[in-house]
């Protein structure tokens, strides 16, 4: 399990879905702020910068967190970070600030609470390994951006170099060469390139560029070679991503092919009943197809429960 995270049981519709919740978590401190992990971080901003166009209208920062990479959306007018726990959000605004550049959205994945194409970009990075169904939170994902909008995908890689000698040794039961997708530990999830590709293309995405990142996943080399160095590295072979993928983390480069282009006119939809219109009130959104009343607290929208049905 993450570090603070709980399991946790959604569903606004008849479905329901287990979910990783970082309510009161100190992941970023931990995780990120802490130093041990810098190396990785460097590399996925590289990565980033590769696979993200240099400007846009908005994009959907899916899995937010405390804001790590929001600031590496430069060239965006405006940035909506999504997040299914209040807390880590809450520290993002602290990151960032109440600036109108900024909107903070408490939702699930499998329901986002956005007009279809009402984005031309998205970002899911370091999210959808904790995904029971990630074919489902791809789909969503796939319907708010509109023709032509770019998705970046990073995913936890069940075929990478560590994985492969650890089975060849006998030290692991899994096979990283088998399609399918991997539990490791509760919630927490490997897959497999070849799935990955299967259904963003079945969902009408185009894959553009695939980028392999942290090659050098190891204590060791973290311990023994200056951090600029791996970090030069590492950006150096991030393009044999489009021939071989053995490395822990990828990067996904997809666009939208098909459907209507992105639009401006509506924006929020409703992730129990799919309505589009909205009263807006001083208290947050009304549904004015199903009677939800979803919350606005303190610069934050929150689609988990609504206030009135």
């Amino acid at each position: 399990m993450p570090i603070g995270a709980h399991l946790r049981w959604i569903g606004v519709n008849s479905d329901r879905q287990e979910i990783c919740d970082y309510e009161g978590s100190d992941y970023q401190e931990r995780f990120w702020d802490s130093g041990a992990r810098r190396y990785e971080d460097l590399a996925e901003e590289i990565a980033l910068r590769k696979v993200l166009p240099a400007n846009g209208h908005k994009l959907l920062e899916i899995g937010a967190g405390a804001g790590r990479n929001t600031m590496r959306y430069r060239g965006f007018e405006k940035i909506v970070l999504l997040d299914y726990a209040r807390s880590q959000l809450e520290q993002a605004q602290l990151r960032l600030g109440k600036s109108e550049r900024y909107l903070y959205v408490v939702a699930d994945a499998y329901h986002l609470p956005f007009a279809h194409a009402s984005f031309d970009a998205a970002t899911m990075i370091r999210t959808l390994h904790h995904m029971v169904d990630p074919l489902a939170a791809l789909q969503e994902a796939r319907a708010i951006l509109g023709r032509g909008g770019i998705f970046v995908l990073e995913y936890a890689n069940k075929k990478n170099l560590k994985a492969i000698a650890r089975w060849l040794l006998g030290k692991q039961q899994w096979n990283p060469f088998a399609v399918e997708s991997v539990e490791f530990a509760p919630l927490n999830f490997n897959f497999h390139p070849r799935a990955i590709r299967k259904w963003l293309r079945g969902i009408d995405f185009e894959v553009r560029r695939q980028l392999t990142v942290s090659h050098f996943r190891l204590n060791l080399l973290k311990r023994w070679v200056p951090l600029s160095t791996l970090v030069a590295l590492d950006s150096l072979i991030q393009w044999s991503g489009a021939m071989v993928q053995l490395t822990p983390s990828v990067f996904v480069e997809a666009q939208a092919k098909r459907g209507p282009t992105y639009q401006d006119e509506t924006f929020w939809r409703c992730p129990a009943c799919a309505s589009e219109k909205f009263e807006v009130m001083e208290e947050g959104l009304h549904c004015l197809h199903c009677g939800r009343t979803w919350s606005l607290r303190e610069g934050i929208y929150d689609f988990k429960q609504p206030i009135s049905a």
